[in-house]
């Protein structure tokens, strides 16, 4: 198949990366494991053994209301929790052969939607926001944009750093939250055939 870049002639790409029919409970999963392994999974609680605070019987057994022992206990004020949190790894186990077949899932949609420009090169040479907000706006790229590129330069990424909506990313950096969650992806050839070699 071949996809239109703006300003060049079209060039062509595999059906087998930007063709793909989009799976949605793959997408889904794989966003999920993604998200979740961001996560950092250090809640800590203490529970009764842990408290500070003596173990002696609060009372007598007897002639004091309802019978009970230490202070410590969950249902005291200061005492443990009952099913105190544990640190622990919020990981889900996503082959490569998983997390590749969902970007390629989420590419080929995006071209099928519009939402894929293709371009030669980003053509920002200088660390100046009004460059880039003005070739966002050549690009017709509003709302969230994504930029994915093989080699980005310093002045790119100053350019674009005060821009909330924009993101810069390379290549090899591609997650399926950034795409999922933009409106526009932008990339560049050099980029978009790194791509293809990469999910191929």
């Amino acid at each position: 198949m071949e996809l239109n870049v703006i300003g060049a002639k079209p060039v062509s790409v595999s059906d087998a990366v930007f063709g793909k029919d989009f799976r949605e409970d793959l997408v889904h999963q794989v966003v999920v494991a993604y998200r979740n392994a961001g996560r950092a999974g250090t809640k800590r609680q203490k529970s009764r053994s842990e408290v500070s605070g003596t173990t002696k019987k609060s009372k007598r057994q007897k002639g004091g209301g309802a019978r009970h022992g230490a202070l410590t206990a969950p249902i005291f004020t200061g005492g443990g929790v009952t099913f105190a949190a544990r640190p622990r790894s919020f990981a889900q186990k996503v082959n490569r052969k998983m997390f590749r077949g969902a970007i390629a899932s989420i590419l080929s949609e995006l071209a099928r939607q519009d939402r894929l420009v293709i371009v030669e090169s980003i053509g920002v040479e200088q660390p100046r926001t009004s460059l880039m907000v003005a070739r966002l706006a050549e690009l017709n790229a509003a709302g969230r944009v994504v930029v994915v590129t093989e080699n980005g330069t310093e002045a790119l990424y100053l350019a674009a750093r005060n821009i909330p909506y924009l993101q810069i990313v390379d290549v090899a950096a591609l997650d399926p939250v950034s795409l999922v969650g933009a409106d526009k992806v932008v990339m560049t050839v050099e980029s978009l055939k790194r791509a293809e070699e990469w999910l191929a």
